[in-house]
């Protein structure tokens, strides 16, 4: 069968400006029985794009073409596709497959699948990579995705505003509703960028008196206009110290290292921090002193699965929840890449991919 032609912008992973993306020509499969193919209308600009791209968590297979915050519409489904029709508007967000099999997967936790390879990512193939599978994102004008691992776009969304739902939504989304989150607690969200700005919201909807938490003074005007009940820079002693053992909950969004035990004392006893965005080993060893003193829990959480991508998409749409995007010009994305590096960009920039179509 004739395979799909299609354009993206990549990085081919050469010694040489390998890190830059470029216009790319690829392949893709027509899809399978239970498959839809989609045409990309927009896709969200995440950190972890440009960790991949830059091969930040060395499991990079080149080229890559990144994007999995994708907003798309329905041109051609399989045979025993039943959730979808032709024309219908979809998401999709960070895995496009799974075993479909184990616990997890039957479950709509898809984000631990214990089959051979684990769950297939939307880009940069299987979570366990195999340097002979690879798959390519959204950063592209066609994708094909098994049924289950696309959803659902509420009517009253703005499309290109709910595209990154579909990662920073659930990523911020899932420990929060795992942790309990709700009326009467104080949250805090650390860090008030592409995740943290969208965490203030939903937990502000999720009934919790919300506190920013950031290095910049700068940023408390933003932080309040989001939503945030209070503002507490990290880098004022005198704040933080009138803080300690006030929250019920924290949510740490920074992409970088950083030294956890900076936060721990601001929990209450058998509170509990969770580190989204931060794949890796933080700044310095967990002090298990502070974290024993009061029980609490220093955790770690990854994206969500295929009922919570679906159950966030809802709960924004119930509560008029839109992250705040800047859209650009897929021409300028390696710039956009470097104000996401440097904090520049006021929250989350998204690709208008009608763009893509206009250079070809």
């Amino acid at each position: 069968m004739e395979k799909i032609k299609t354009i993206g912008y990549g990085a081919s992973g050469s010694l040489i400006g390998g890190k830059t993306l470029e216009p790319m020509e690829f392949e893709r499969e027509q899809p399978k029985s239970d498959e839809v193919l989609i045409e990309v209308l927009y896709c969200g600009v995440c950190h972890s794009d440009l960790h991949q791209v830059n091969n930040d968590w060395k499991n990079t297979i080149y080229p890559c073409v990144p994007g999995h915050e994708i907003i798309g519409k329905v041109t051609t489904i399989g045979s025993s596709v039943t959730k979808f029709k032709t024309g219908d508007i979809v998401g999709v967000g960070c895995m496009i497959d799974s075993c479909r099999q184990c616990a997890p997967c039957m479950e709509g936790e898809e984000q631990f699948c214990e089959g051979p390879h684990g769950q297939t990512m939307t880009y940069n193939g299987y979570w366990k990579p195999d340097p002979n599978f690879n798959t390519f994102g959204g950063y592209s004008d066609k994708l094909v995705v098994q049924e289950k691992f696309v959803m659902n776009i509420p009517s009253n969304m703005a499309l290109k505003s709910a595209a990154p739902i579909l990662c920073a939504g659930v990523t911020t989304y899932s420990p929060m509703k795992h942790f309990g989150v709700k009326q009467g607690h104080k949250v805090g969200i650390i860090g008030i960028g592409g995740l943290g700005h969208i965490a203030v919201k939903i937990a502000k909807a999720m009934g919790a008196t919300v506190t920013a938490i950031t290095t910049q003074e700068e940023k408390r005007n933003a932080a309040l206009a989001l939503g945030a009940d209070e503002v507490l820079v990290s880098t004022n002693k005198e704040e933080m110290d009138a803080a300690c053992a006030k929250f019920d909950f924290l949510l740490a969004t920074i992409p970088y290292p950083f030294d956890v035990n900076d936060y721990i004392p601001l929990l209450r006893r058998r509170g509990a921090i969770v580190t989204v965005g931060l794949l890796g080993p933080y700044k310095a060893p967990t002090n298990n002193m502070e974290v024993a003193k009061f029980s609490t829990t220093v955790g770690g959480s990854l994206i969500g699965g295929t009922v919570e991508t679906q159950e966030v998409l809802d709960f924004c749409a119930e509560h008029n929840i839109a992250p705040e995007i800047e859209l650009i010009d897929i021409k300028d994305i390696n710039t956009a890449f470097d104000k996401v590096k440097d904090e520049e960009v006021r929250f989350r920039y998204v690709i208008d991919m009608a763009t893509l179509k206009a250079q070809n």
